[in-house]
């Protein structure tokens, strides 16, 4: 769909995307390290074993249902048609808003309570420890909608250039769920991690919901209505969240597979490696991809603008990830066992960590320039092409598991993803429209 002649007022400059991000790297650091430090501190604290497998398990199910929530809000075609919206009739903003409010309740509530339904019934028919299993559904249930309000807050903001307001929020809410880790985690074990991101999410929603209120001059009051752009953004999400969705069921597969690698903890360790390749990744998923998606949706209608913002941020993501994976692979294990050789996490664990982190490494550039085109798509309201693209990256994902893991064993479930990303970018480009990247 072509976006609307933008206002004068639109076409104005805006602020350049690496001063942005330069910006907000110092509230990221403060404010949204903890999201970086939570890994480390679970291998400390919990250490490896049949109750963390069984959370990560769960977790990367929950992680999944989450996706028909969040994968509707952060970086999807809510924003273009949001900026849309404040271009050409602001006054009908809040009412918008508000509207967009209600069916994420509506809807999070719905998923959370089919999913958590489908996870209830599996642990007990499956699990040894059903008790511990079905605490741990009721909190993610409970997540699911938690994160569901925060993603849209967030996108809210995003559209209306408030990039501040996520990582000062969500870094908050990190703060109360790592105080809560700390003194819970002793009586309630590996449950008090579900409970305390649950809280977490809760108080960034609060000040989310506080800024907000502020920007607009009035209260979000959710509602079901159904008014032409909010219409449009459930079409044209429903695309990227199907898409989305697929590829969501990766962790998921991976965490099944980890149980064939024969390793005690596998699925634990596995993932434990994978965050710290994502690391690079979520710095700048931190700072400038939204800042990316803004920017391009504003320069959508002006076609040599797009193509030129798109490749030069291509190339710089690449250059930069690459150096990064490098020297996160010559350093890998004094890395390591900074990280994790602590507490409860053994040295064995984490020289099996070191073993999988280069596979894993391989992929750090080609998901880069995987976001980096997702959000030039989505920019175009391109959504169309979202669920072929997940069908690609979820089924190409599966066969490489089963091909690689038994000859590499956790480091051939690494190396599957990170093929599959390769491919994934490669296709994303060739789907780009010729103009978008002349």
């Amino acid at each position: 769909m072509t976006p609307p002649t933008p206002t004068a007022e639109s076409d104005r400059a805006p602020p350049g995307m690496a001063r942005t991000a330069l910006l907000l790297a110092p509230l990221q650091a403060i404010f949204r390290g903890g999201e970086a430090v939570l890994p480390l501190l679970l291998a400390a604290w919990f250490g490896r074993g049949t109750e963390t497998d069984l959370y990560y398990l769960l977790a990367a199910y929950f992680v999944f249902a989450s996706a028909f929530i969040t994968g509707a809000f952060q970086d999807s075609a809510v924003v273009p048609v949001l900026i849309e919206v404040q271009q050409s009739n602001p006054e009908r903003f809040p009412h918008i808003a508000g509207a967009l409010l209600g069916h994420t309740l509506a809807i999070g509530c719905a998923v959370a309570l089919g999913t958590g339904s489908i996870a209830a019934v599996t642990v007990v028919l499956t699990s040894h420890a059903r008790g511990l299993a079905l605490e741990l559904v009721l909190l993610m249930s409970l997540g699911v909608v938690a994160t569901a309000v925060r993603s849209f807050y967030v996108g809210l903001l995003n559209a209306r250039g408030m990039f501040h307001a996520h990582p000062v929020c969500s870094g908050l809410g990190m703060a109360l769920t790592l105080g809560m880790l700390y003194f819970s985690r002793r009586a309630l074990g590996v449950a008090a991690i579900p409970l305390a991101i649950v809280a977490g999410e809760a108080l960034a929603v609060t000040f989310l919901s506080a800024i907000t209120r502020r920007d607009l001059g009035a209260r979000t009051i959710p509602s079901l209505e159904r008014p032409e752009p909010v219409r449009r953004m459930m079409r044209l999400v429903r695309l990227e969240v199907f898409g989305s969705l697929i590829t969501r069921i990766n962790p998921v597969v991976d965490q099944l597979m980890a149980g064939l690698a024969g390793v005690i903890g596998g699925g634990t360790l596995l993932r434990y490696g994978t965050d710290v390749a994502s690391l690079p990744n979520s710095i700048l998923q931190a700072t400038l991809f939204p800042v990316l998606l803004t920017r391009l949706a504003r320069e959508a209608h002006r076609p040599a603008q797009f193509a030129v913002t798109t490749r030069k941020t291509l190339a710089a993501v690449v250059a930069l990830l690459v150096v990064a994976s490098a020297l996160l692979t010559a350093f890998r294990m004094p890395i390591c066992s900074i990280l994790f050789l602590h507490g409860a996490m053994d040295r064995a664990g984490v020289a099996r960590i070191a073993e999988i982190l280069p596979w894993a490494l391989v992929g750090v550039a080609p998901f880069g320039a995987l976001l980096v085109l997702a959000r030039a798509h989505v920019a175009l309201q391109n959504s169309r092409i979202m669920p072929s693209m997940g069908a690609l990256n979820s089924t190409l994902n599966a066969a490489l598991n089963l091909l690689l893991v038994g000859f590499l064993g956790l480091s051939g479930i690494a190396l599957s993803t990170s093929l599959t990303y390769l491919v994934v970018a490669i296709v994303f480009w060739v789907r780009l429209p010729r103009s978008a990247r002349a």
